[in-house]
C-alpha cells in the first residue's frame, strides 16, 4: 500500500507515521505539509509546501497513492469561525479534492475530534466547524471515507505535542491516561493505537462512517 500522510509532524500523525514505517504491507509513504518530519527511513518521502491550499505544482507526484491519512488541524483557541473554517474546511477540502483527482479509488481516513457535531448546530464553534468538515469530505466520491473521533488522546514512544501547553498537560495527566486506559479503555485512545486503527481501515475497509473512542481500539485491535 501506498500512502499520502498530511500532519507528520504533528502528534497524532507522528504517531500514524511510525505505524505506517513500522508496517511492511506499506511500501512508501508521501508526507506532505509545509514542513518535513525528523524521522528518515527508506519508504518515507517529503513533499513541503507552502501553501496547502494549492497542489497546481505538485499534480503530476500525488497519483498512484492507496490510502490518504489526514491528521492535520488547529486549535481554534483565539479563532473566528471564518479563520477556523478556513483551514478545517477549506483546506482540507483543496486536498482531498487534488488527491481525488488523481487517485478516484483512493480510502481517506479523516482525524476529526470527540464532540464533533454533524448537525452543524452546535452553540460550540469548533463542533460545528469540524462537523462540517467532516460532512465536506464524506460527500467526496472516495472509495471509502472513515471518521475518526478521538477523545483523550495518550501519546507514546516518545512523541510529544508541539504546543507547549499542551505538551506541559500531556506530561502532567500521562499517569492519569494509563490508569484511565486500564479501567475505562474506551475513553482513551493512544498514537499507536489510532496508527494501527488507520492502517486497518485501510486495507480492510469499515462498516462504520464515524468511529469513536471504542471503536478506534476495536479497528487497531484487528490491526
Amino acid at each position: 500500500m501506498r500512502v499520502i500522510l498530511f500532519g507528520a509532524t504533528g502528534m497524532i500523525g507522528r504517531g500514524v507515521l511510525r505505524e505506517c514505517l513500522l508496517d511492511e504491507r506499506v511500501t512508501h509513504v508521501l508526507a506532505i505539509g509545509r514542513a518535513a518530519p525528523a524521522e528518515q527511513h527508506a519508504k518515507l518521502a517529503s513533499l513541503v509546501l507552502p501553501d496547502l491550499f494549492d497542489y497546481s505544482a505538485i499534480a503530476d507526484r500525488l497519483a498512484g497513492y492507496d490510502a490518504c491519512f489526514w491528521c492535520l488541524g488547529v486549535t481554534s483557541a483565539g479563532m473566528s469561525e471564518v479563520d477556523y473554517t478556513r483551514v478545517t474546511v477549506d483546506l482540507t477540502l483543496a486536498a482531498a479534492n487534488a488527491l481525488l483527482r488523481a487517485n478516484p479509488r483512493m480510502k481517506w481516513c479523516f482525524v476529526s475530534g470527540r464532540g464533533a457535531d454533524s448537525s452543524e448546530t452546535s452553540r460550540v464553534m469548533w463542533a460545528r466547524v469540524k462537523g462540517r468538515a467532516e460532512n465536506a469530505v464524506l460527500a467526496l466520491p472516495f472509495a471509502e471515507v472513515t471518521i475518526f473521533r478521538p477523545g483523550i488522546v495518550q501519546p507514546l514512544h516518545g512523541i510529544t505535542s508541539r504546543t507547549a501547553t499542551y505538551r506541559a498537560l500531556y506530561t502532567l495527566l500521562g499517569p492519569v491516561a494509563t490508569l484511565l486506559r486500564s479501567v475505562a479503555p474506551d475513553q482513551v485512545a493512544t498514537t499507536e493505537g489510532i496508527g494501527k486503527a488507520m492502517l486497518h481501515t485501510a486495507f480492510a475497509g469499515s462498516t462504520q462512517r464515524v468511529l469513536d473512542t471504542r471503536g478506534i481500539n476495536a479497528a487497531a485491535a484487528r490491526a
